[in-house]
């Protein structure tokens, strides 16, 4: 499979191989597939009997080959998919989808592992590649750890300082090895910006050969559509006579929304998707309005969702070819603030014993509050574990939350930071400088 730019000026069409490594494309576009396979409908009868791996391999297969075979590709899967994603009950017809049962208990576990291995494939010994890559939350705890003690693999994590919870901050600054963290004055938006320059700064190319592990990377962004076939799994293993689905995704970057409509794309039978968002609604505002109007990212306790320019968001314009009434058919917006979170995580709490995460809360309230957006049958997706916001939680429910043993690990070590103006020269000249100084 070949993989061309979103927006069209690159001369080069790359294989997979060449578009993970290259990350971002030159014009500042996004790779997307030459082709979408449509999946034959005996793999959708099998589905809820296949395991995590043998669906990955069966969805991802016609996208990597031939730079990955398919022994390569099985055992990428089996290493990968090691942990449950299960389809959990909250109230009749209503599920949440538990994505936080991985290494960093949030959903980025799955695209971050699966692209380390892609990129420990692919590296050249004699030019070791430079992850670049902006964190709100869960993508940095998700990368670094993934490619953690990776040999010919760096990565650099940029965040804003202080907007990260304190655990997903400890997740990523705490490592050293090939790691290195850096606090941005400023915000995710900001981040992101000073990673899209340095992917186009071609003096600093020459001198660190960058790669992006953000869901603009194909191999972060394709392997997410895996649980959506799995979740679909489950759900027709319990309703076998049900016909109609809505899914509502958590969103800020928009890469896992992204994800579940090229999933649609290949054949999967989900009726409407939700665009959940925080009080960061650009996209909820355009699927209203018309009019696309990227904002400021305001701060709010569902952190990993404030983003206010989503860099995934032209992959799904791509999909729907920039047409508005049929991307409106297939995606409705929903958006909360955060008294209104603070609110269903507490009520939900009390009456069906469930603890939401800030993000799946607005998940779930999406689909309680828009019935009419189809069907009796929801699936939310819980991205994050509650305990990754343990301040929060324990603020609003007033009381003690666990935290898991994934996260117990993290507790009392010591932070490796390095603070940053918000100022490109600023990060390239740090970049150059590890480079020189062989730090990282």
């Amino acid at each position: 499979m070949n993989f061309y730019s979103t927006n069209g000026s690159a001369a080069a069409v790359l294989s997979f191989k060449e578009a993970v490594l290259k990350g971002l494309p030159e014009d500042q576009g996004l790779f997307f597939p030459e082709e979408i396979p449509v999946l034959p409908q005996t793999f959708f009868e099998a589905l809820p009997h296949l395991l995590l791996p043998q669906i990955a391999v069966q969805v991802l297969k016609p996208f990597v080959q031939p730079d990955i075979s398919a022994e390569q590709l099985t055992r990428i899967c089996e290493e990968v998919f090691t942990f449950p994603i299960p389809l959990v009950e909250v109230q009749p017809g209503l599920h949440a989808l538990e994505l936080f049962h991985g290494p960093t208990c949030a959903f980025k576990d799955v695209g971050a592992r699966f692209m380390s291995r892609c990129l420990q494939l692919f590296a050249d010994p004699s030019q070791p590649v430079t992850v670049l890559v902006a964190t709100s939350g869960d993508t940095g705890s998700a990368v670094a750890n993934g490619f953690l003690g990776l040999e010919n693999i760096d990565v650099v994590v940029l965040y804003p300082q202080g907007g990260v919870s304190h655990i997903q901050e400890m997740q990523f600054t705490t490592l050293g090895q090939n790691i290195s963290a850096v606090a941005v004055d400023g915000t995710f938006d900001d981040c992101q910006r000073l990673v899209k320059q340095a992917f186009s700064d071609q003096e600093l190319n020459q001198v660190r050969n960058l790669s992006s592990a953000n869901s603009i990377n194909v191999a972060r962004w394709l392997p997410q559509m895996i649980y959506y076939f799995h979740a679909y799994g489950q759900w027709k293993l319990k309703y076998p006579a049900a016909t109609e689905l809505t899914v509502a995704v958590p969103s800020g970057n928009f890469g896992n929304l992204a994800a579940g409509l090229l999933a649609r794309q290949m054949g999967l039978p989900i009726s409407t998707f939700i665009a959940a968002t925080n009080q960061n609604h650009v996209v909820p505002q355009y699927l209203e309005t018309g009019h696309y109007q990227p904002a400021p990212s305001v701060a709010t306790i569902a952190n990993a969702m404030d983003v206010g320019a989503p860099n995934n968001f032209p992959r799904i314009q791509h999909l729907f070819q920039h047409e508005l009434e049929a991307l409106q058919k297939v995606v409705k917006g929903f958006w909360a603030d955060d008294a209104t979170i603070k609110k269903i995580i507490k009520d939900v709490h009390e009456n069906q014993g469930y603890l939401l995460d800030p993000h799946g809360a607005i998940g779930y309230l999406s689909l309680v509050e828009n019935a009419d957006y189809g069907p009796a049958h929801g699936i939310f997706l819980e991205t994050a574990h509650p305990a990754k916001f343990k301040a929060t939680m324990e603020e609003i429910l007033e009381q003690e939350i666990q935290l898991p043993e994934q996260l117990k690990v993290f507790e009392g070590r010591q932070k490796q930071v390095t603070l940053l103006p918000n100022d490109y020269q600023e990060l390239a000249l740090l970049l150059r400088q590890q480079h020189k100084e062989g730090t990282l």
